[in-house]
């Protein structure tokens, strides 16, 4: 069996979009929604809201490949990179440093066209903190890059990359393509959402790296995404792709066997819906948060608006089981009486509903 780069058409991607004609156009729909929610909010909750985005891809792009960081790490980071926090703030997790600076960097760049000194950069980001890789360096070694699983002696080998003295010229190419696939460009692809599954499915296929090759491949395919709806995307592809990792490597390793890639593209078309979906819901609760507090900010005592804020902080679900008179005695140190008369009073003003009865009882926020 020869892989996708060992046969003739290499990378004559060839796809059909009849199967998904209507999801690319619900793309461009839920494009223009989010970004009409976006100019909505007021200028910190736009901010605060793309924090949240960013982080959530920075944190699931790392989980995805085994690497669970400290989400106040890389939301330290994170603001450090946007200006937020003085140069100075110290961040003790070097890979969430190293992350954090790369998705602020691919969103703050993504007009430029793609060139291996930034891809290179961006490994370097990545790789900050590991001694054990050479950190923006295309691969050198000789033994073949394999994807493989399974106990030693006994492992499974998914994919094989190009060796490594194919590396330079293959992604001298991927980088041409890149480039002549954008916006205005000669090879124009004017579908945002096909140039982006076709980008990831190249650049994972030449796997340029010993280590990173996944989460610098989505911050390509969400480069590729931007540059043709013109503004950074509001979305973590990440957050859709690991909600369902197996569907992923399937849908990847089929496509690395063929370059007939339709049933790749729908995949991709499929999750980065998923992502837009889960993106508009984040941007429709912060405006959510502006509008509750511009409206109860004068009618709530101070005990109420601390757990209104406690569960706000949660996201949209909340708390898991909803509160109740244990959780509110909890967060604001008072009396059982005065907390069950404070829930009351929030559920006679319709801001949260009761559900279940006697010691089951709680409390969910009415998110409208």
């Amino acid at each position: 069996m020869k892989y996708n780069w060992q046969q003739k058409d290499w990378p004559n991607f060839s796809y059909s979009t009849e199967d998904i004609e209507a999801q690319l156009y619900e793309f461009s729909e839920r494009a223009g929604k989010i970004n009409g929610l976006m100019e909505g909010l007021p200028e910190d909750s736009r901010v605060e809201t793309v924090i949240n985005l960013l982080v959530e891809e920075a944190i699931k792009t790392s989980e995805i490949e085994g690497e669970y960081l400290s989400r106040k790490d890389v939301i330290s980071s994170i603001k450090k990179n946007l200006g937020l926090l003085p140069p100075v703030e110290r961040v003790n997790d070097k890979r969430a440093e190293g992350i954090a600076e790369l998705m602020t960097d691919a969103q703050k760049s993504y007009k430029e066209p793609l060139s291996a000194e930034k891809i290179l950069a961006w490994h370097k980001m990545l790789m900050k903190g590991n001694l054990y890789v050479q950190a923006g360096k295309w691969r050198t070694h000789t033994e073949p890059m394999q994807v493989i699983s399974g106990a030693m002696g006994k492992e499974i080998v998914h994919y094989e990359a190009p060796p490594s003295s194919k590396v330079p010229k293959e992604m001298e190419e991927f980088i041409s393509w890149f480039n002549r696939t954008g916006k205005n460009g000669k090879n124009e692809i004017k579908k945002p959402v096909i140039r982006a599954a076709i980008a990831h499915l190249y650049f994972e296929t030449i796997h340029p790296f010993e280590d990173g090759n996944g989460r610098i491949g989505r911050a390509v395919a969400e480069k590729a995404l931007s540059q043709t709806v013109k503004r950074p995307i509001l979305l973590s592809l990440s957050q859709a792709i690991e909600k369902k990792k197996n569907d992923y490597y399937t849908a990847l390793k089929l496509a690395q066997r063929s370059n007939e890639i339709s049933p790749w593209i729908n995949y991709f078309v499929r999750t980065t819906l998923e992502a837009q979906i889960a993106a508009e819901k984040l941007i429709e609760f912060s405006l959510y948060k502006t509008r509750f507090f511009d409206r109860f900010r004068n009618e709530l005592n101070d005990r109420q608006m601390k757990v209104i804020r406690r569960v706000l902080k949660e996201g949209p679900e909340g708390f898991e089981g909803g509160i109740n008179a244990k959780k509110y005695i909890g967060i604001t140190k008072t009396s059982k009486a005065t907390a069950t008369r404070d829930l009351q009073d929030l559920q006679e003003k319709k801001i949260i509903s009761k559900k279940g009865q006697g010691r089951s009882t709680a409390y969910i926020l009415n998110l409208q």
